[in-house]
């Protein structure tokens, strides 16, 4: 929906300043609506005199088609009585159903939720999907922790804290430090960013979840080496070897996510041949082996398909949304080698079918990430650099490149650092994590030297 312009007072100096304001939230007009409204940066008043930054308040409405969730707000500070809220969110809630294809127009529409505070307008977004008040909670919990760790002048007091809560390091709570660590590094912030890698470090050596990690990603590693250096020698039978010699679960479930296109019928035909050859207790474990791998490569199964539903809706809103260069911009680090699998199957299955206007859709999202996948200068040196195994090789490269591109390759390394991270990749995240540093010092000496 279209923003507004209007005139208003600075609430801190008083002075006539001009705002832009939305009123209407709806995903099925714009997919960002929604982490538009939860990041804070929706309505935002800023004025050019004194430098003050707070929401605007205006009454507004939320709509998400796919959850039949229509919600209304309307800030109390404004004063406004039962009939001017009507009046107010009435034409608001006949935008969206005017916007609506006849067939969408559900009995939901008739009963919008009314939000009392801001608060719960958010939460209720939130659970519906599926994060509760308790999970924001937790996350509330997770950020007071980072900031205590990250403010503790001493390794001694730094153990301590993270001994102390020990429960609150789990797998969100990484994920959080992690994009909250990107987020400094990117915003220029060298300082922060350095004494956060420092603070993730010392946690993964010494919380229980982050010792843990450590000893998957050595499993991770070593099965990812492992199937290297098989190769195209890789066969059912060798991969079936390494699953019996496997010396813990956590290898034969990197195993598993590694090679489970290997892991057919045939597959487990050979392992219940064995499991009839085999006697005692070696019968028992090749027995419980299989059971262990059926349920691995079923949760697998599971967990893919559930990706691949979630891509095809992505797909569909995207095609539906009247922009898809820039719905897809917006969205750019959902494209993985996944997304592009699911599309290539949807693209097919509209020719197969003769649907010729989908199919153009979507011949279109392909053109336009084809575009975007052409690579950019900073990640042809990335990659360049990813490659280089030797430090004097990369400080060299750094040290020919002017200090803007140094500063756009320490934004483009923030970015990639969460991707490549959240990919499970441990071998590329090491390598990817060594040529940050190595960015991040080479920029922060550059600063020094201004």
């Amino acid at each position: 929906m279209p923003t507004r312009k209007t005139q208003t007072y600075c609430p801190n100096c008083r002075q006539p300043i001009a705002v832009e304001f939305e009123q209407v939230f709806d995903t099925n007009q714009n997919p960002e609506a929604k982490n538009l409204l939860l990041s804070g940066q929706a309505n935002l008043l800023q004025c050019p005199f004194c430098k003050y930054q707070g929401p605007y308040s205006t009454p507004l409405i939320y709509h998400d088609g796919q959850k039949e969730l229509l919600l209304t707000f309307v800030p109390p500070e404004l004063g406004l009585t039962r009939d001017m809220q009507e009046k107010t969110i009435g034409p608001l809630i006949t935008q969206v159903v005017n916007a609506l294809p006849q067939e969408k127009r559900k009995a939901y529409l008739l009963q919008p939720k009314t939000m009392l505070t801001y608060q719960t307008l958010l939460e209720t977004i939130l659970e519906a999907d599926g994060i509760t008040k308790e999970m924001l909670q937790g996350q509330q919990q997770r950020m007071n922790l980072i900031q205590r760790l990250v403010n503790t002048t001493s390794d001694e007091a730094l153990t301590e804290n993270a001994k102390q809560d020990d429960a609150l390091i789990d797998r969100e709570f990484f994920a959080l430090f992690s994009q909250l660590l990107s987020n400094a590094a990117a915003s220029g912030n060298e300082r922060l960013a350095r004494r956060m890698m420092e603070v993730q470090q010392r946690l993964a050596e010494v919380s229980s979840y982050g010792k843990q990690v450590m000893e998957q990603q050595k499993e991770v590693e070593t099965a990812v080496a492992t199937l290297r250096e098989l190769g195209d020698q890789l066969t059912r039978e060798k991969l079936l070897d390494l699953m019996v010699d496997a010396p813990n679960e956590i290898r034969v479930q990197a195993y598993v996510s590694l090679a489970r296109g290997g892991m057919d019928y045939q597959f487990f035909q050979l392992l219940s041949e064995r499991i009839e050859h085999a006697r005692g207790p070696e019968h028992a474990r090749m027995a419980t082996l299989r059971e262990q791998l059926l349920a691995l490569t079923r949760s697998f199964d599971q967990r893919r398909e559930s990706q691949m539903e979630q891509i095809r809706q992505f797909i569909n809103a995207v095609i539906e949304s009247g922009n898809i260069p820039e719905v897809i911009a917006q969205n750019a680090n959902a494209i993985d080698e996944l997304f592009v699998g699911v599309l290539e199957m949807e693209l097919d299955a509209a020719r197969k079918a003769g649907n010729l206007d989908r199919s153009g859709k979507l011949q279109q999202v392909v053109d336009v990430i084809e575009q975007m996948s052409a690579p950019a200068e900073e990640m042809q040196i990335l990659n360049a650099l990813i490659e280089m195994d030797d430090d004097a090789a990369r400080q060299s490269l750094l040290e020919q490149m002017p200090p803007e591109a140094i500063q756009a390759l320490a934004e483009v390394l923030a970015g990639v650092m969460g991707q490549v991270e959240a990919s499970g990749d441990a071998a590329l995240t090491q390598r990817v994590e060594m040529v940050y540093k190595q960015v991040l010092k080479y920029s922060m000496r550059m600063n020094l030297r201004k």
